[in-house]
């Protein structure tokens, strides 16, 4: 376990230590409640439930195995474990697999692989990287999105977090090929979903048989050219994940330009609404979960950057973080079993909206580990 510098003000290390006791407690409650199931979206203080091939199954081993590493509860590390035995089903019995496998894999085999060596966590881990670089696209030179027959040319931002997979199962097996592909795919993801000013589409469509950008779409978002939030957070997280396997300045500036985009456009209070670009309406939809990734991804990009750029992405991120923190945790209701308020899953949809989200509690919890000094990430 690598350790970065702390932050060395004492207030900051106290606020540090208490919220990290708080992600434990409730970590352990969730742990006795939930079990080795799959977590999505909280109602009326518990979390619902979803089928093995769910995109979020991974989030919530991943948070099992985030507190385990430090506190060394056998009870969490048997319920990952279990969770993760549960998606075989899903792994190796020809269920229609898609594009975030990286999601479900990282979080729950390679993260018990790193911590405990587990070999047949790592098979789970190398036979998702395989899928996933089955479904590239040679000539657009991305990674398909989802399974259905009208979406073959599609890509989308969320995929920038899968790709890390791959570049594990490169340095894992010593082949190149893995690699190859992510980094094809994050340079058509540069090229053709990151806009100047940091912001991202969510969707772009190409031609499957000549890779020919077709059109781009608003997906998640309120329209093609507006700002998704966390399409934003994924695109800072995930081009510092492909920067930081790979060393690309590329990647570096492309995750500035949209950490800097997040931040800038963020309201004072830390929660974004769903879309930066949306028109504003009360009760509208937000998202801390965008936040949350996008204070993960910028403390990441932290450890990438020249030390007189390094102190300034940090501190932002703590200081997203405190604000989250203060105003959108559970720590006072004993009744709710996730960590942070206000998620929203897809708001065109309608779908889960304003409600507590596992990979909101997951990045929370991840930042703040990292703010601790915990340099290791899963991903």
């Amino acid at each position: 376990m690598k350790i970065i510098e702390p932050h060395p003000d004492s207030e900051s290390q106290l606020w540090l230590e208490a919220t990290w006791g708080k992600i434990i407690g409730k970590v352990e409650n969730m742990c006795d409640s939930i079990g080795a199931d799959f977590p999505y979206a909280s109602y009326h203080g518990k979390y619902n439930r979803e089928q093995a091939d769910w995109w979020t199954n991974g989030f919530w081993p991943g948070l099992l195995w985030l507190v385990y590493r430090e506190t060394k509860d056998e009870r969490l590390k048997e319920v990952a474990a279990l969770t993760e035995a549960r998606m075989d089903v899903v792994l190796y019995d020809f269920f229609p697999l898609h594009h975030d496998v990286g999601f479900m894999w990282s979080l729950s085999s390679v993260a018990q692989f790193k911590l405990l060596g587990h070999e047949d966590s790592r098979r789970r881990a190398m036979t998702a990287a395989s899928h996933l670089a089955g479904r590239f696209n040679p000539a657009g030179q991305f990674i398909r999105a989802w399974n259905q027959p009208e979406r073959v040319g599609w890509a989308i931002i969320d995929c920038m977090m899968n790709l890390p997979l791959l570049y594990w199962a490169s340095e894992e097996t010593k082949d190149p090929r893995f690699r190859h592909i992510a980094r094809l795919h994050a340079d058509t993801t540069l090229r053709e979903f990151l806009r100047l000013d940091g912001s991202t589409h969510h969707i772009v469509c190409f031609d499957p048989e000549t890779g020919e950008r077709q059109e781009a779409l608003g997906g998640q978002g309120y329209d093609p050219n507006s700002a998704w939030s966390r399409g934003t957070a994924w695109a800072i997280y995930g081009m510092a994940l492909s920067a930081r396997y790979t060393g690309d300045q590329r990647y570096i500036d492309a995750a500035k330009r949209s950490a800097d985009f997040f931040l800038a456009n963020l309201p004072d209070d830390g929660l974004p609404p769903w879309d930066f670009r949306a028109p504003w309406e009360e009760g509208m939809a937000m998202d801390s979960t965008a936040s949350a990734c996008a204070a993960s991804g910028i403390l990441e990009l932290s450890l990438l950057v020249p030390s007189s750029e390094s102190r300034m992405y940090h501190d932002a991120a703590e200081k997203l973080l405190r604000k989250l923190d203060e105003r959108y945790t559970t720590w006072n209701d004993p009744h709710e079993e996730a960590i942070l308020l206000f998620g929203t899953a897809n708001s065109p949809r309608k779908t889960h909206v304003n409600v507590p989200i596992i990979y909101g509690d997951f990045f929370f919890a991840e930042a703040i580990c990292k703010l601790r000094g915990i340099k290791d990430t899963f991903w």
